[in-house]
């Protein structure tokens, strides 16, 4: 097949019959959804994929459901990361360079004219589109902005005028990520990975070493009275420093990296570590004496770089000091007796339900933990540390905090070491190391002056949280992700001083950052269609403007002629708006829960009324690539144009598909994608044949075999819909691609012994119309190929408009269906039996059920239905028919056998079961016996085990049940 051309011929025709073009028509339901608009600084590959080709098929699904489908797109230029990729190129960086011509595949002479922000940004904004197109992404491109043109810059600052006005717009000093290099706040979008700086707060604890201070960084301050000894690196430097008129020691990193925390630091003198190992310090609390001792896992760059050691509550520090007090050379090396290490006493200051005596060396003894460098103390310490906070009592040993619950006693230690200045509070990234794009490791900057927006707000939470609830979240599962996040929420700096962007409308220093201007965009696509059309300029985008537009607030005629509008373009605008608004549905990686998604709750919330909430929101999972995830450092990142041109458009949109459910990470192999191109190849030929074959006629007469696969056809149109409705797209291409093809085969194999012309025609006609069915099926997950075939079968519109199949209740046949389903059974038990015996059969005998044991299978379901199945409540019921008590005997061991299968069988197939009645197993083999022996390649019989002149040499007739026919082989 030359996918090309073929994928070339749709494009064009899609574009010149502008068929994803989307204008308000009162006479079709509206479907509004949009994805996350791409940030232009690589070009998208293949694990990007995923969400906007969910997106599409979402959208493709929808329009041929008959709605007025809005899927829109634009490019996200705000932010600092191609500021810094700009200056990386301009320097000569090879490393940058190397990126884009090898795996970015940027012809290596374009890559010097990239010294600028927005000629990189340009340059993969183009990329990007062209890829969308390529993969067969169904965009109103009408609608096309960037976020840096003047004119949405006009909306945004609307939208933050609103917040201000509301009072949700605040300034002061606060915490946030910040790269030290480029001097500006960081966010996800601004980081290696896209990784979002987690700020966590810290309380220092300071330790008494002569006349200086040891302050350590803890999460648990409560665990203060467990102290047993206090680590430190030895190969580190250390610093003694003047830390705001007081003496500290702590590691050279961090006196570098606290003075961002509005920490005046003035370094003294540098010493090693080694210095100060064997040492005694002083703990604030319990006045006691301990001990420094030499650790290497202790990271300069975290805390202080000096680590309290509470080994009871901490597996890390139990496993430590177990391992250094084996370690006789470490100790001799820095002059400690190695008895005094043995002699450390471990006191428990926790008591929790599940544990006693040392918590921690039971964990460590629970998971078989061996030494300091087994993974599984990560666990352990997550486990230990969460079930102390949540049901944990300080115990003997903490003074006035005893039988305080943990949860309580952690703030209480703070507060009062805080107020006696033995504590001290700090911030800390808690997922480091963030690297920022430029390479430089992120740290946490005490901003002063900062614009935040204020996500803590508690009414605004409440309306959030009111927003929230109305959303259908797909799947269901993300919901508590989402509570979470409104809940933990707080204020968000939402400017810095430097990047593409847009301006605060009341202090120009400031640029909006990324993750600000890009969660209420979806109304601006209502807007920008009209901006693109009448080359609208910013002067005639006042506020009042977009008051009208998306509020409804003022009179159309003035505010037209205050703006040198004209009053007819802003009613259509008004009307595109409350047309397609709400937006639909929201769709995204699982990553944005944390910040934009609930960023776009929020902001909804606070702006729009109730009735222009979102309504649903999509989340799913990443893609990993030969189950390792997409990274440089692997070599397994393929662009999106370059998958397309090797593989073809339709196998790529299955493949990132068909392996993963909505939460769960995809893993896509490049072997996949070539096996659905075999498979999307051979359904193509099997089309082109099943066309040119066909003529046209009456169906004529039904066989079993042809009642099957039209009812199996109503069954995966079904199943496929509800499916796709749930956007649970594996299970939708599993029944639309795997068992739908199974269904075809078997049915083509069923056909192939009927040669005669009348039954030809009617095995054309029922394949044409699966085939139809098939394609209109796979249409949104495989567009290209399912266009050429729809235009092969005669059609003159495009499938991607034609109407989305439904299922004709009908057309169902279950007595068919559990036909089918016996001859298939009873041929795959056979086969087994000739190759367990190795038999080359030259008969074959099968045997059905006697009228009296289809009586109690019968009864047995409808027991089973109702609850009450069990061998008394069946013997009881069937010993009131005359003819069974006759033979009582026989039919108490056959109902014995039979109460445990009836049990296993499912609710559905009972129901079906119990409606058929007695399927009438002999007339379907005597049907199917031609195909029979010619599958087994011998003799076919089939006998009631009541026929008196049967053939049983081997008396296997009395093994018959109903559905399984006893079976002989010779």
């Amino acid at each position: 097949m030359d996918w090309p051309a073929i994928q070339e011929k749709w494009r064009r025709r899609w574009d010149e019959a502008h068929i994803f073009e989307a204008d308000p028509d009162p006479d079709r339901s509206k479907f509004y959804l949009t994805v996350a608009y791409p940030y232009p600084n690589s070009p998208q590959h293949i694990g990007h994929g995923r969400t906007y080709t969910l997106t599409d098929v979402y959208a493709r699904y929808k329009r041929m459901q008959g709605y007025q489908v809005l899927f829109p797109m634009a490019f996200h230029y705000t932010g600092t990361p191609i500021l810094a990729m700009s200056e990386r190129i301009e320097s000569g960086d090879k490393e940058l360079i190397d990126t884009f011509a090898d795996i970015y595949k940027v012809p290596r002479e374009v890559i010097p004219t990239l010294t600028e922000p927005i000629k990189i940004a340009k340059y993969f904004h183009q990329e990007i589109k062209a890829g969308m197109k390529e993969i067969g992404y169904s965009i109103d491109w009408r609608r096309e902005f960037t976020t840096i043109d003047p004119q949405y810059s006009t909306f945004i600052q609307w939208q933050f005028n609103k917040l201000r006005d509301k009072n949700l717009i605040t300034r002061g000093s606060h915490p946030v990520g910040w790269c030290p290099k480029d001097g500006s706040p960081v966010g996800q979008h601004d980081t290696l990975g896209d990784v979002e700086p987690e700020i966590g707060e810290y309380t220092l604890i300071k330790f008494r070493l002569d006349d200086h201070q040891l302050p350590t960084a803890t999460l648990r301050p409560e665990t203060v009275f467990g102290v047993t000894n206090i680590w430190i690196r030895p190969e580190a430097t250390y610093v003694k420093a003047d830390v705001d008129g007081e003496p500290w020691i702590i590691s050279r990193e961090a006196a570098e990296k606290l003075q961002y925390l509005s920490m005046k630091i003035t370094v003294k003198e540098e010493l090693k570590g080694s210095d100060l190992v064997g040492k005694e310090v002083e703990n604030p609390l319990t006045n006691t004496n301990i001990l420094i001792l030499p650790a290497s896992f202790v990271d300069p760059k975290n805390g202080t770089g000096v680590v309290m050691s509470v080994p009871a509550h901490a597996p890390y520090d139990y496993q430590a000091l177990k391992d250094l007090a084996a370690e006789s050379e470490i100790l001799k090396k820095h002059n400690i007796p190695q008895e005094l290490v043995e002699s450390i006493k471990i006191p428990v200051i926790i008591a929790s339900e599940g544990y006693s005596g040392i918590p921690s060396e039971q964990i460590i003894e629970k998971m078989k933990i061996t030494d300091q460098n087994d993974p599984k103390l990560e666990d352990a310490t997550a486990e230990l540390y969460r079930h102390e906070f949540h049901i944990g009592e300080m115990a003997e040993g903490t003074g006035r905090y005893r039988g305080l619950p943990v949860s309580k006693a952690r703030d209480s230690v703070k507060d009062d070491m805080l107020s006696a200045g033995t504590g001290y509070t700090i911030y800390e990234i808690l997922n480091r190391p963030v690297v920022c794009r430029c390479g430089t490791e992120c740290i946490v900057k005490i901003f002063e002056k900062q614009w935040f927006i204020d996500y803590g707000d508690q009414e605004w939470k409440d309306l959030a949280r009111r927003c929230l609830e109305r959303i259908k979240l797909l799947p269901e599962d993300i919901r508590s992700e989402f509570e979470y996040t409104v809940g933990w929420l707080k204020r968000k700096a939402c400017a810095r001083k430097s990047g593409l962007g847009t301006n605060l409308p009341w202090d120009e220093e400031w640029v909006i950052e990324s993750l600000s201007d890009s969660v209420i965009y979806m109304a601006y696509y209502l807007i920008s269609k009209y901006v693109n059309t009448y080359n609208l300029k910013t002067e005639q985008l006042g506020p009042d403007v977009f008051d009208y537009i998306l509020l409804g607030e003022g009179n159309s005629q003035s505010v037209a002629e205050k703006n040198s509008l004209d009053e007819e373009v802003l009613k259509r605008m008004r009307e595109e708006f409350e047309y397609f608004y709400p937006l639909d549905s929201r769709h995204s990686g699982r990553d944005l829960v944390p910040n934009h998604l609930t960023f776009f709750i929020f902001n909804h919330s606070a702006i729009f009324p109730e009735k222009d909430w979102p309504r649903q929101i999509v989340v799913n999972g990443s893609v990993l690539m030969e189950g390792k995830k997409m990274s440089k450092s692997f070599g397994n990142i393929i662009p999106l144009r370059d998958a397309v041109k090797t593989y073809g458009a339709d196998p790529l949109r299955l493949s990132i598909l068909a392996t993963a459910e909505l939460l769960q990470d995809a893993d896509l192999s490049l072997g996949l994608v070539k096996t659905f191109r075999e498979r999307l190849e051979r359904f193509y030929d099997t089309a082109v044949s099943v066309i040119e074959d066909r003529a046209v006629a009456d169906m004529g007469e039904l066989r079993t075999e042809d009642r099957w696969i039209i009812s199996r056809l109503q069954r995966i149109v079904e199943q496929a819909t509800d499916a796709v409705n749930r956007l649970r797209v594996r299970e939708a291409i599993h029944n639309i691609v795997y068992q739908a093809d199974q269904d075809a085969q078997w049915y083509l194999r069923r056909s192939r012994i009927d040669s005669g012309e009348d039954r030809a025609k009617v095995i054309a006609e029922v394949t044409h119309q699966l085939i139809e069915t098939r394609v209109r099926l796979l249409a949104p997950f495989a567009p290209f190929i399912s266009e050429e075939i729809w235009e092969l079968m005669g059609h003159k519109d495009f499938i991607s408009a034609a109407g989305w199949p439904k299922a004709d209740e009908s057309k169902i046949d279950i007595k068919a269906e559990e036909g089918e389903e016996l001859v298939k059974g009873l041929l795959d038990d056979t086969l087994n039996i000739v190759r367990v015996t190795k038999i080359r059969p030259s008969r074959v005998v099968y045997y059905t059920s006697s009228e009296w044991k289809w009586t109690v299978y019968l009864s047995a379901l409808q027991l089973a239905d109702e609850g009450s199945l069990d061998t008394g409540s069946l013997m009881k019921e069937l010993m009131e028919n005359g003819e069974l008590k006759s033979r009582a005997k026989e039919v108490s061991a056959f109902a014995k056998k039979l109460v445990e299968e009836v049990r296993t069988v499912p609710s559905d197939m009972r129901e079906k079961r119990m409606k058929i009645g007695i399927l009438g197993e002999s007339g379907i083999l005597e049907a199917a016996k031609g195909f029979l022996e010619k599958e087994l390649g011998a003799d076919v019989s089939i006998y009631n085990e009541d026929d008196s002149g049967r053939y049983d040499t081997k008396n296997r007739a009395g093994f018959s049940k109903p559905y399984r026919p006893a079976i002989y082989v010779e």
